[in-house]
């Protein structure tokens, strides 16, 4: 006599059940200067528990991180965020964010192993803080597009102005965005996952 099926799980989506077929996992990295954002960008959006791993700020940081922008910051990331988005029934991304303070740039290339693409966040307050994510990820060719996260206070700008503003190449989306909210966050997804699947290169 064959085991009984087990119950169906409340919440649960059919291919977490169906254990023929698997969701295509897909890693995207949130990269951008100090204080951009990339902590609240992930935990807006996380199902899950986002792993974070945020330190507080100490005196020892004054003369290596400037807080002129960001007064009332207290922590800073000093390894990764990551969390876990379903888009579809079929895809599961990954989002692994990156330490901002070149101090920790060494652990970049560990970090965006492996990914389809990246969000580079930009803060328009500080828009030179972005140069050095954008430099790598195109050195290194992965697909990225421009986030600029629009902070409270701040004049707002149109994307083509802040195109203009960085130099972004006219293939590569600029998006206007607000990390603490949940469908921006994934239309910004959105746009990076259709970017990366223009730069996928066509199977014979």
């Amino acid at each position: 006599m064959s085991d009984p099926l087990p119950e169906p799980e409340d919440g649960a989506r059919d291919w977490q059940l169906d254990h023929t077929r698997a969701p295509i996992a897909t890693k995207i990295v949130v990269a951008g200067g100090f204080g951009v954002g990339k902590t609240t960008f992930v935990r807006s959006v996380s199902e899950i528990t986002p792993l974070q791993t945020e330190a507080l700020m100490t005196r020892a940081s004054e003369e290596t991180d400037d807080l002129s922008a960001t007064p009332g910051k207290l922590t800073t990331t000093v390894a990764m965020d990551f969390g876990r988005i379903t888009l579809d029934d079929d895809l599961v991304l990954y989002l692994f964010g990156t330490p901002g303070q070149q101090r920790f740039w060494f652990m970049w290339d560990d970090l965006v192993r492996g990914a389809i693409g990246a969000v580079v966040l930009a803060d328009t307050r500080r828009l030179t803080d972005c140069f050095p994510a954008l430099d790598y990820f195109e050195s290194c060719g992965l697909p990225y597009i421009v986030a600029v996260n629009h902070f409270e206070g701040t004049e707002r700008f149109e994307a083509e102005d802040v195109r203009e503003a960085l130099t972004v190449p006219p293939h590569v989306p600029v998006v206007i965005m607000d990390a603490r909210k949940r469908y921006s966050v994934v239309e910004t997804l959105l746009a990076m996952v259709g970017q990366a699947l223009q730069a996928t290169p066509e199977q014979p």
